[in-house]
């Protein structure tokens, strides 16, 4: 198949999406499949190249409005690519209406990461094309079944919904959590003897780190190993000096991929304290159960609490909650059996269900089912039941 991704960033830029955008466009090249993704670039220039079997497609950025890239080519490069299926990644308002105007695939098919959450104030003005968006699509994948239920957009375009997780290379966590701890802790300055809690991910404004900081001087034998870089770096810094915790924490800023493993490897647990829906599914979480962590996540009534089994892979707290969080991770720091326990039945998880082969597997299920159907009865019949796991 010719198969198109289209959102506003692609690989060298990080986040969730963008590398779970990658994962997925390259597993499908190997797979024989001529996959093209089209993002913005962070310059005035076009760039095109291959990598990693895909060609990149990045069209001139004069700007971005909250956080959004402006692409006046966009549409331009969506006509002229040729494409059986063209694979939206929600939200990306340009690329959705770019797709309405001149889209030209036999297949439309939405990943729906998550709901917008900062910008809600102008989701007023956006909402009636993002209900046109759905409705012209011929599938629209969740990556939790949680998600569905949760969010007002997903609800009502259920029947055409199928829930396919994100997966991982769970091989490439699991290998290192077998190593001896003190080398991977001196590398980053940890104490071999006392308990170490792991964080990775982006410093935005909705994962927690405030809380989570606040939530240190309650457990004072615990080590941070904080992993990742972003717009509350300095911020997060300056909050740990003034908590007086800075000495138990590790801030690594942005870490290599082929690094990330022994990050988790070099801890006892993984907390991940998000507090608002942008948090839709937790990839590290992920990450976290294959290197044989335990999870502490948060109740958002979002996937999170379905990837992290409350009791059986970690635990679920409160979000906001200084004080939760401090007694969560004080019990997995002193209850190594439990942790251990914990550890053993996420990493089984993570080759149960999160698998990158297995979500690779499922989209291209999706793809030829969309596919196959004569163009005038690609929709699903209204009421044709329940959202469907793959």
């Amino acid at each position: 198949m010719r198969i198109l991704h289209l959102y506003k960033d692609y690989t060298p830029v990080l986040g969730g999406i963008e590398n779970h955008i990658r994962v997925l466009a390259e597993g499908q090249a190997r797979r024989g499949h001529d996959v093209t993704v089209l993002a913005a670039n962070r310059g005035w220039q076009t760039s095109i190249e291959t990598v990693g079997g895909v060609r990149v497609v990045l069209a001139p950025r004069l700007g971005t409005i909250a956080s959004t890239p402006i692409c006046p080519s966009l549409p331009r490069w969506l006509s002229r690519l040729e494409a059986d299926v063209t694979h939206l990644h929600f939200p990306h308002p340009p690329g959705e209406v770019a797709h309405l105007l001149v889209g030209r695939a036999a297949g439309m098919v939405i990943t729906y990461h998550a709901d917008i959450v900062r910008q809600r104030h102008l989701l007023p003005l956006y909402e009636p094309l993002l209900r046109r968006v759905l409705g012209r699509a011929n599938r629209i994948l969740a990556t939790s079944p949680a998600y569905i239920e949760s969010s007002r957009f997903l609800r009502a375009v259920r029947d055409k919904c199928v829930v396919v997780p994100i997966g991982i290379d769970v091989g490439r966590f699991e290998s290192r959590s077998g190593e001896p701890r003190a080398p991977l802790r001196a590398r980053w300055h940890l104490p071999p003897d006392r308990p170490v809690a792991v964080f990775v991910g982006r410093l935005r404004y909705y994962k927690g780190l405030d809380y989570l900081l606040r939530s240190l001087p309650l457990v004072p034998d615990l080590h941070l190993l904080l992993v990742g870089g972003g717009p509350l770096w300095n911020s997060t810094r300056a909050l740990a000096e003034a908590l007086g915790v800075a000495n138990r924490v590790v801030f690594t800023g942005d870490v290599d991929d082929g690094d990330l493993p022994a990050c988790y490897a070099a801890g006892d647990l993984f907390v991940l304290p998000s507090h608002t829906r942008a948090e839709a599914f937790g990839t590290s979480i992920v990450e976290a159960m294959a290197a044989g962590l335990p999870v502490i996540s948060t109740e958002i009534q979002t996937g999170t609490s379905w990837v992290n089994q409350d009791g059986v892979t970690g635990l679920v707290i409160p979000p906001c909650d200084p004080g939760a969080l401090a007694a969560a991770m004080g019990a997995l720091a002193a209850d190594p059996a439990r942790r251990s326990a914990m550890g053993r039945a996420g990493r089984a998880r993570a080759h149960e269900r999160f698998e990158a082969s297995m979500m690779v597997e499922a989209v291209e299920g999706v793809y030829r089912e969309v596919l196959a159907r004569p163009a005038d009865s690609r929709q699903p019949a209204a009421g044709s039941g329940p959202p469907r796991i793959r």
